[in-house]
């Protein structure tokens, strides 16, 4: 699975301003509902029932939230640097300044697991997370972000 599948350029947002994790969810909520056509308050009320499971804060200033809707066409991706990091719960208590949205229809299954899988990939990669927060350029994010994995190794 490429993450070119999931994400487009208008995905990419080089500076979201979000002063709690809270209102991290709901402008991503707000930015996939209009990508989407899906109501902004279910994709909101989606990701908050998957934080009370547990933090999607994955530790090193990275979270991945994620929720699966029934009426959702496909795989859908938006990848947000975050003006100030915000607390995120995370699991070594470091605030979060990367955050990769990925919703996905509910019958997606082991999709949504391999796009999950590979967003993780990507993002445990100590380069690739350098280098997207050093730029915030939406191409030069977008180009980050896509590049294929064997790349990444270099």
């Amino acid at each position: 699975m490429k993450l070119s599948d999931l994400i487009h350029i208008d995905d990419i947002v080089p500076a979201l301003k979000a002063g709690s994790k809270k209102q991290v969810l709901h402008e991503l909520a707000a930015l996939a509902g209009a990508a989407t056509g899906m109501p902004a308050r279910d994709i909101f009320e989606t990701l908050l029932q998957r934080e009370r499971l547990g933090s999607t804060g994955l530790g090193r200033g990275i979270a991945i939230p994620h929720g699966k809707l029934p009426d959702l066409a496909q795989l859908y991706g938006l990848f947000a640097r975050l003006s100030e990091p915000v607390d995120f719960d995370a699991a070594d208590g470091e605030p979060v300044d990367l955050v990769f949205l990925l919703l996905a229809p509910e019958g997606a299954g082991a999709d949504h697991l391999k796009a999950l899988a590979r967003i993780s990939r990507l993002l445990r990669d100590p380069g690739v997370v350098k280098r997207l927060r050093k730029s915030s350029d939406r191409d030069v994010l977008f180009s980050i972000l896509t590049e294929p994995l064997a790349s990444h190794a270099a």
